[in-house]
């Protein structure tokens, strides 16, 4: 059995601005001050798990100077850099292809940049029986872990029988980001987990559902352009990758095989993907607030998330359920309920008006 990770490091991150901007999206910047970014961290994880030269990274091209910086460890034909941003289900079946090319019998595992996991060992301990489980199956594997709070921004996974091993079970649905009374209805039912984004398949058993459910990706490199060099890959894809759909590998594969099964997970996870993640999940201080890597003194203050730029010092009073970002040349004050959305408000907004803030 050959295992390899694919690293998915290509999103734009906007929901962490201003930290996570337009040319250094959040997987390239230490937010929470870790001491590493997130994609170093996740490429560390996954050395433990797969042999190095076995990880893939998939990024926009505009991107690529800042994964080598990052990985300068890593072989430069395992960047795949996409010309033109297709979601993940296109840069997926790039990946999967170049793979099963290489390693007729792979397995995958397709990994965010993103995540926060608490218990690693746990983790390394799931994914190794993850990839035992879609051995030489066409059975497509989500990780899910147990919902605990009504949470909007993640999408869920609902269960539909258990499988004899693993704790493993069939899906029955998915559910992308429901609003809040739907997330309440999923929490009482017991039967939908947060879906983690980490997925795992054998390379022909994710090509095979690529190709029954959007046979328009690689039909044409597989057909009309076999055995090309690295160059002339890298060229054909420059020249036609507009023209895939733009597709999640959730929405566009997964939501639509018969073949799905999720393994439920209790290694500590968290989508770094907004301040209000951000917010729920780490270290609070005695009046529930949460300040990430800076120096602040508050004074009757409480439920805030609190960032503020390494050079400044933040005197905060009378502030209560805020989130308050200063990245230096931006400062972003926002009341915290419902701030996923209206940070991406005003994103939208300041790239009308100050692009160059983005």
């Amino acid at each position: 059995m050959s295992n390899y990770c694919v690293i998915l490091a290509g999103g734009k991150g906007k929901r962490l601005w201003p930290c996570s901007r337009e040319n250094k999206p959040k997987q390239f910047v230490d937010i929470f001050g870790f001491g590493k970014t997130p994609l170093q961290q996740t490429y560390e994880r996954f050395t433990k798990i797969v042999p190095l030269e076995n990880i893939y990274i998939t990024t926009n091209e505009e991107y690529l100077d800042q994964v080598k910086e990052q990985l300068p460890e890593i072989s430069a034909e395992n960047i795949l850099t996409e010309p033109i941003q297709r979601n993940t289900a296109p840069s997926m079946a790039w990946a999967a292809f170049k793979i099963r090319d290489r390693e007729p019998d792979a397995n995958i595992v397709v990994t965010p940049a993103d995540m926060l996991i608490l218990n690693e060992e746990e983790f390394a301990k799931n994914m190794h029986e993850g990839l035992e489980f879609v051995d030489g199956t066409d059975k497509l594997l989500t990780i899910g872990v147990k919902a605990t709070r009504p949470e909007t921004e993640y999408g869920y996974i609902q269960t539909d029988g258990e499988t004899p091993s693993y704790n493993i079970y069939k899906v029955k649905s998915f559910t992308e980001k429901p609003n809040i009374e739907f997330a309440e209805m999923f929490i009482k039912t017991g039967e939908f987990f947060w879906n983690t984004g980490v997925f795992i398949s054998s390379a022909n058993g994710i090509l095979q559902s690529i190709d029954r459910i959007l046979p328009v990706i690689f039909r044409n490199i597989r057909q009309e352009k076999p055995g090309l060099s690295e160059d002339e890959e890298a060229k054909f894809m420059r020249d036609h990758y507009s023209l895939y759909p733009n597709l999640s590998l959730d929405h566009g594969v997964l939501e639509k095989s018969d073949v799905v099964y999720v393994m439920t997970c209790k290694f500590g996870w968290a989508d770094l993907g907004t301040w209000h993640n951000v917010y729920e999940v780490l270290p609070k201080d005695s009046n529930s607030n949460v300040v990430l890597d800076s120096k602040v003194i508050l004074d009757d203050c409480e439920g805030n998330m609190i960032k503020i730029a390494p050079n400044k010092l933040a005197v905060i009073n009378g502030l209560k359920d805020y989130i308050v970002v200063d990245d230096g040349d931006v400062l972003l004050i926002t009341k915290k309920e419902n701030s996923s959305a209206l940070v991406r408000k005003y994103v939208n907004e300041v790239q009308i008006k100050y692009e160059n803030f983005t």
